[in-house]
């Protein structure tokens, strides 16, 4: 079985006689979804926007990059379906445009592979330039695009006058596909350039979309729903089919059915299970769905389980979210990695200005991007709420890659490694060793000027997105135990090795360190904590007071054998 890794382009796949899933009956989905003039699709990274535009794109024109396409779709299900769909096959003319390449570090460079973009669009259709429809000043303009000289408000009205200059020539309206048209916004956000490119996009997006009369049908894919009002302000015919709404479900990822097709096909169905834990998890509207670059390429390796999807991208803008994140998200993460799951508020429209300050736009940018699933959702008159978990074994290894790089910055996983292991193995002056590193030399004075406890939170998250995932050990936070309420606990599965409880305390006036660190183990003794490795048959604990006041602490440990 061959499929297509990292073949996005529809006819090569097709000729090449590549194995394909085929999505065709996205075309007749759209073609029966009449009421709806720009409809704009937002999944996650490599869930087949782009070739799902590229098969359109091969349906609707005569030719593609010098390919004919009669005869590509006779063998595809949207055939079976006759001469209402097919006869639109080959008989649209296509302004095709992909913005996955606008990811400068500064905004004029972005506007200058903007404006490289317009052009490589501009030549596809040169042979307008001969069009006796086509006025001397529309030609100038459109020749000042492809020599990249337009004006800023040129690009800004590029793809209106395209569409117009088409339908122009031809008497028949074009289809506009727009692939990938976050991109340059959230790089523009990622690099502080945000409301220059964000007014530049409006302004594209606006003119070529906003009651345009020379267009058949828009379609535009991302992986983020930016704002109505941040960047399609005043397009009213537009409707958003993200991962929350049931329609067009099946046409993004693999759905069960298919896997067990793919699977079978190239003789993995033993591997099924294993599979399915890696890369399942995703649902939209109420379709499981599989990641499907994953997929392909965990069948191109013949099975071979390991991280695909997530090593597609840096990842940048997740880590920053994650570390600069409040003491109340990062409690609610804990509760995620620890195999649970958070009901939160979910505002499909993302600004990514509110992200550093909104914890509600954060889950949503973590769900829309396919870094969480949504397990159910609730509407309400405020809005939408979803109980939101991890999909699978490959993003919650992300996350612990994620907070351990965090924890080790500068120093590596191995020394990581080093300090996880002397808290486990009860080596208590070498973890303390390893704790005062992290704390003097990796964290900054801001990991503690607003929430000081928010560091420590996250260090004890540290310890539970390393263990959850190993097998090893079971984690518990801020759970009952005994007669009271403890900050972090690790539950050795080998009854030999240590049960740990850690107790942590911040300084309160008119206190010494060593006095919150005791507070915090008499705290343990009190509530008796450790009856839960007792009822296991646990033979000998571990009790850690830790007081702390920035980046000072203090660490109290106590041995008990049972």
């Amino acid at each position: 079985m061959i499929l297509p890794v990292g073949t996005e382009d529809f006819g090569r796949v097709i000729i090449r006689k590549l194995d394909f899933v085929d999505k065709s009956l996205f075309i007749k989905e759209l073609f029966d979804d009449k009421g709806t003039d720009v409809a704009v699709f937002t999944r996650s990274r490599r869930f087949g926007k782009t070739l799902n535009l590229s098969m359109l794109h091969y349906f609707l024109a005569e030719n593609v990059n010098g390919k004919q396409t009669k005869g590509l779709f006779d063998r595809l299900n949207i055939a079976k379906f006759g001469d209402e769909y097919m006869r639109h096959q080959g008989k649209y003319p296509v302004v095709s445009v992909t913005f996955k390449d606008i990811k400068e570090s500064d905004y004029q460079s972005a506007f200058e592979d903007l404006s490289k973009l317009m052009s490589r669009v501009y030549h596809s259709h040169k042979d307008l330039l001969e069009s006796p429809q086509l006025t001397s000043d529309q030609k100038k303009i459109f020749k000042s695009i492809m020599a990249e000289k337009a004006s800023k408000s040129s690009i800004k009205s590029s793809l209106l006058d395209l569409t117009h200059y088409i339908y122009l020539h031809y008497g028949v309206k074009p289809w506009l596909l727009i692939d990938e048209y976050d991109t340059p916004i959230q790089t523009g956000y990622m690099n502080g350039y945000y409301k220059k490119i964000i007014g530049l996009m409006r302004g594209i997006f606006g003119v070529a979309l906003k009651t345009n009369d020379y267009i058949e049908k828009a379609v535009i894919t991302g992986i983020l729903r930016v704002a109505k009002e941040s960047l399609f302000s005043g397009v009213n015919n537009l409707k958003v089919y993200s991962i929350l709404n049931s329609k067009y479900s099946e046409h993004f990822g693999f759905t069960e059915n298919e896997i067990d097709e793919i699977l079978k096909k190239a003789q993995l169905s033993n591997k099924a299970k294993e599979i399915k834990e890696w890369y399942n998890g995703y649902k939209i509207g109420e379709t499981v769905i599989y990641n499907p670059w994953s997929i392909v390429n965990c069948v191109d390796e013949k099975g071979i389980t390991v991280p695909y999807w997530v090593n597609t991208s840096d990842n940048q803008l997740i880590k920053d979210l994650l570390k600069k994140s409040p003491l109340s998200f990062k409690k609610e993460f804990e509760e995620i990695v620890n195999g649970g799951f958070v009901e939160e508020f979910i505002d499909e429209n993302l600004v990514f200005e509110y992200l550093n300050n909104d914890p509600s736009s954060v889950w949503s940018l973590l769900l829309m991007s396919g870094y969480l699933k949504p397990l159910s959702i609730r509407q309400t008159y405020q809005g939408i709420y979803a109980k939101l978990a991890i999909p699978n074994k490959e993003v919650g290894n992300l996350y612990r890659q994620i907070v351990e790089q965090w924890l080790s910055n500068g120093y590596g996983l191995k020394w990581y490694n080093e300090f996880l292991e002397s808290l486990l193995t009860g080596k208590v002056e070498e973890f303390k060793n390893h704790l005062e590193k992290v704390i003097t030399q990796i964290t900054s004075y801001h990991d503690f000027a607003k929430e000081p406890e928010a560091f420590y939170q996250g260090l004890m998250l540290g310890f539970t997105v390393s263990l959850s995932g190993s097998g090893t050990y079971e984690i518990k936070s801020n759970r009952e135990s005994g007669l009271g309420r403890f900050d972090i606990m690790l539950i050795p599965k080998d009854i030999n090795k240590i049960g740990i409880v850690i107790e942590l305390k911040v300084k309160e006036k008119n206190e010494t360190l060593e006095q919150s660190a005791r507070k915090g183990l008499e705290q343990i003794d009190e509530r008796r904590y450790t009856e839960d490795f007792k009822e296991l048959g646990i033979k000998k604990s571990l009790k850690l007071g830790i007081g702390f006041s920035g980046k000072k602490f203090a660490l109290i440990a106590e041995r008990e054998d049972f």
